[in-house]
């Protein structure tokens, strides 16, 4: 049986254009150090969005990384996190008296398809400082929770989530503020531990895969290669740094698929 060979590709594209991205500090070093720098980078984000370049759903700055849940506009995602990081680079490096980069040479990203998902990645990005027990959602300074609550300008995108939660602005706020206090255990992108497999290396590490099983892709589909299958979900949910939903996507199977096999033991 003939194996199909997925192209290389450097990151698999959202159609709906909507992004989880995270950008984190060169060598994991904190590079919003102070009060001042995590402004700086909330205003370049700001600025660098005008004009419609990209849409902004929701923002968390932590002290060495970035979440953001981004739309492309006119600039596709690359274009719009390459002027966002070569802004501030120039001014962290011209303060701190450096040179070299800034953040990380690829950011982390992760496709957002529907509205469901979308709210749950906002809510994830929220907790991020209550999570890592450095503040609460509603008192951190650095994250767009504030611009929910209070309808900041300069965030047009606040009015278009809010909407999808309710026509009545002031229960739609409510009811974000309630939704974005839930305590859901949820796998998303993460500044853990770096994992054997990523978004840049998964379509060699499934091609390789497939040639050792002597089967193509769509020979993961067929009942009798269900346990070949199995086992290369269960390694890609161990070694990967991809979420469920992602793993779903690039194997081309169900999503109930892998959140079942993620709960169950290795046979």
């Amino acid at each position: 049986m003939g194996v199909i060979i997925i192209p290389r590709r450097a990151r698999i594209l959202s159609e709906s254009q909507i992004y989880h991205v995270m950008l984190r500090g060169n060598n994991k070093e904190a590079i919003f150090i102070d009060d001042h720098d995590k402004n700086r980078i909330i205003d370049t984000l700001m600025d660098k969005k005008s004009g419609g370049a990209y849409y902004l759903y929701s923002y968390c700055v932590m002290d060495n990384h970035l979440h953001l849940v981004i739309k492309e506009g006119e600039n596709n995602l690359s274009k719009a996190l390459r002027r966002i990081a070569t802004s501030y680079a120039h001014y962290f490096n011209k303060k701190y008296k450096r040179v070299g980069h800034v953040f990380q040479d690829r950011y982390r990203s992760e496709c957002v398809e529907d509205d469901r998902y979308l709210l749950a990645v906002i809510r994830y990005v929220h907790q991020n400082p209550w999570k890592a027990a450095i503040g609460t959602i509603e008192e951190y300074k650095w994250s767009s929770f504030k611009a929910y609550m209070q309808n900041i300008q300069g965030m047009r995108e606040v009015s278009e989530i809010l909407a999808m939660i309710s026509n009545d602005k002031t229960h739609a706020v409510k009811e974000f503020y309630r939704f974005n206090h839930e305590n859901i255990d949820e796998q998303f992108i993460d500044i853990g531990l770096d994992k054997e497999i990523n978004e840049g290396n998964i379509p060699e590490y499934i091609n390789k895969y497939l040639i050792e099983k002597n089967i193509s892709m769509d020979g993961l589909q067929f009942r009798n290669n269900r346990g070949i299958r199995n086992e290369l979900i269960r390694i890609l949910l161990e070694k990967s740094d991809l979420s469920k939903r992602s793993i779903a996507n690039v194997l081309g199977i169900n999503r109930e698929t892998v959140r079942v096999l993620s709960k169950e033991p290795s046979p």
